[in-house]
């Protein structure tokens, strides 16, 4: 955790998270903060690594990505296996988030697809790397709620760690 942070920090990313093109003056009018302490903590901000990037959120079913596939994959385990194949199956078309965890599984990918000749396509490239073993998918029939807006999920305990942290 970034022990440089702030409550006036954690407002400010909350407002620029739902709209990051929002000018200065908006964001010292609505938080009550000068533009030029809003900006000196902005830049702060992307500096430390706390903004990554500025993103736009494209809505996947606009170019007919409608099927989201939830896949586990397990693999022999030998040294490096995590990020060679990390690596390899964050490159195949269609996989929009790889994530290494600990279980009975060694990889959750989610992925997203136009059509099942593409799903076929994707796990079969998945199975065809070096290492994997097995794998398990399941289809999303509805997305209840696909939240990008990290800050408005946090409890009020996890702001009281970022805030507290040394």
């Amino acid at each position: 955790m970034n022990p440089d942070l702030d409550e006036t920090d954690l407002k400010i990313l909350e407002a620029v998270e739902d709209d990051y093109e929002r000018s200065l003056e908006e964001l010292a009018e609505e938080l009550d903060i000068s533009k030029s302490t809003i900006h000196y903590r902005l830049n702060k901000l992307k500096e430390n690594d706390v903004i990554s990037t500025p993103s736009v959120s494209i809505d996947p079913n606009a170019l007919g990505l409608n099927m989201l596939l939830i896949t586990e994959v397990s693999v022999s385990h030998e040294r490096g296996y995590a990020d060679d194949i990390g690596d390899q199956l964050a490159d195949i078309d269609g996989i929009v988030d790889v994530y290494y965890t600990m279980g009975d599984v060694d990889f959750v990918i989610l992925a997203r697809v136009q059509d099942r000749d593409q799903m076929n396509t994707l796990i079969d490239d998945v199975i065809a790397i070096e290492g994997v073993n097995e794998t398990s998918s399941r289809f999303v029939m509805q997305e209840v709620e696909t939240n990008a807006d990290l800050m408005g999920t946090m409890s009020e305990e996890m702001r009281e760690n970022v805030l507290d942290a040394e």
